[in-house]
């Protein structure tokens, strides 16, 4: 349930640093909840090529739905695929595998799901450049036999958006939406100086973990969601009908 939030009148912008794909969906479902969102994406996503052997997986991991694309390209529909959340399933089914379930939006969920190996039981984890080392070594103590491919790069932004950036400086932001600790570093290091506009605004954060990354700037609050999907998030965020 959303919570309903009576903010200064003067600030209903909310600041999305989500890049593509879940940007504009996050957009729109904010424009319901009655703020004003701002697109301020802080990470370009580049695909990277696959060159695995498809046959030789039981499983293929997906801890982003930014490793899709790759995948695809890659591995044919049957192939099983088990997704950090339904988000990351739903983008899987979307792109035509049919062989797909998911974990609750976290990685310990995911290597729950995932169980113990058979005998021989061999997974692929196609992931982020940097990224799902711990969850590697967690699925090879569960006596998996593990692939470790990167499908995508996330580089950050340098800059912020100019109507991001100016509505800050107007004092109009209530929040800013961080979905991954990359995004929250990113979006300080781009702010630099700057970061003092942050102060009267609340930082609403997808996890702990990038709750921890948000919290190397001053902020009005840094605030989690219960669980590590978007509706939770927007549960903090709270409704603004004024």
């Amino acid at each position: 349930m959303w919570t309903a939030i009576i903010p200064d009148p003067k600030r209903r912008t909310v600041l999305v640093t989500r890049p593509e794909p879940g940007l504009s969906d996050t957009i729109e479902k904010i424009k319901i909840l009655g703020w004003r969102p701002i697109a301020a994406p802080m990470l370009t996503v580049e695909p990277r090529v696959l060159h695995v052997p498809h046959h030789a997986f039981t499983h293929v991991l997906l801890s982003s739905g930014q490793a899709v694309p790759a995948l695809s390209e890659a591995f044919p529909p049957h192939v099983s695929v088990l997704a950090v959340g339904e988000k990351t399933a739903a983008r899987a089914r979307e792109a035509g595998f049919t062989q797909v379930r998911a974990a609750d939006g976290d990685a310990c969920s995911l290597l729950r799901l995932l169980g113990a190996a058979p005998p021989g039981g061999t997974i692929l984890l196609a992931v982020g450049e940097g990224q799902s080392l711990e969850m590697a070594a967690q699925a090879r103590a569960q006596g998996w036999r593990v692939t470790r491919r990167v499908a995508y790069v996330a580089r950050p932004v340098r800059d912020v958006p100019p109507a991001a950036r100016a509505a800050l400086q107007r004092g109009e932001v209530e929040a800013v939406l961080l979905f991954s600790a990359v995004t929250a570093q990113s979006w300080l290091a781009a702010l630099g100086r700057q970061a003092a506009l942050l102060t009267p605004v609340r930082a609403v954060t997808l996890s702990a973990r990038v709750a921890q990354a948000a919290s190397a700037a001053h902020w009005r609050s840094v605030e989690t969601a219960a669980r590590p999907e978007q509706a939770a998030l927007l549960d903090v965020l709270g409704s603004c009908h004024i």
